[in-house]
């Protein structure tokens, strides 16, 4: 399925074609969301990856038209309920159990583990970031890309959002979902990929499991904005105002 050729593609685009090369790219850390604009060979060039296993890897996966799921032909205010009810909540649901959870670890473990307090400050960072970057998203921009699609819907002329553009709040998110993951990806790399040592307690492997699985989720939350909704958004809007499409 993955041709030479295919290494000349982003992250972002390999991942939009098929779901399932998240996977690989998480197992590689490459990150195909946050800075998913990379091609697969720079990306694979400057995390010291052998770019002919991740294409390997890749042509074993499943097709992704296969799939029953194909977010690229959801409306966006489908998707839009989607991320909210999927991924944010889950991320409101899961933060405060993580949190106490890397404290108690890195409380208990610390002089052994000096890293696990690196990881629990990062996490804070991540915590308390996501809790106001979700609620902007949901109280100001999601809000406005529904308006979009009524309007297109019904045919109505659309007033200019008091933030100028569907742009303006969609660059800000997306400068917020880099940091984020630079974030995730030092939890990684000090974690040595979630590696959970000889000596962990349960709560210390829960604890990897959790953080594995919530940066995980991170990714595939931030693909469905960056990669679908942001981009349709800027053409939604583009095309209603009668302008040009600037992406």
């Amino acid at each position: 399925m993955y041709a030479s050729e295919d290494n000349k593609q982003t992250l972002s685009e390999i991942v939009k074609n098929n779901y399932k090369a998240a996977a690989v790219f998480e197992r590689y850390n490459l990150d195909f969301c946050c800075k998913g604009n990379k091609v697969l060979s720079t990306a694979c060039e400057e995390k010291g990856v052998n770019e002919s296993e991740v294409l390997s890897e890749l042509s074993k996966i499943e097709a992704y038209q296969n799939s029953s799921i194909n977010y690229e032909e959801w409306g966006l205010d489908f998707l839009i309920d989607y991320i909210v009810n999927t991924h944010h909540n889950y991320v409101r649901k899961i933060i405060p159990v993580i949190s106490e959870h890397v404290n108690k670890v890195a409380s208990v473990h610390g002089q052994n583990h000096p890293e696990l307090l690196e990881i629990a400050r990062h996490y804070t960072t991540v915590y308390k970031d996501l809790k106001q970057h979700m609620m902007k998203e949901e109280e100001i921009l999601f809000p406005h890309i529904k308006y979009l699609v009524k309007s297109k819907g019904t045919g109505s002329k659309i007033e200019s959002p008091y933030f100028g553009s569907v742009q303006n709040p969609i660059k800000m998110m997306e400068a917020e979902h880099i940091n984020a993951g630079d974030e995730l990806f030092e939890i990684r790399r000090l974690s040595n990929n979630y590696t959970i040592p000889a000596d962990a307690c349960n709560t210390f492997r829960v604890t990897f499991l959790e953080l594995k699985e919530f940066e995980e989720d991170l990714h595939r939350h931030v693909h469905l904005e960056n990669s679908i909704l942001f981009p349709k958004s800027i053409i939604l809007e583009a095309e209603l105002n009668n302008e040009p499409v600037v992406i």
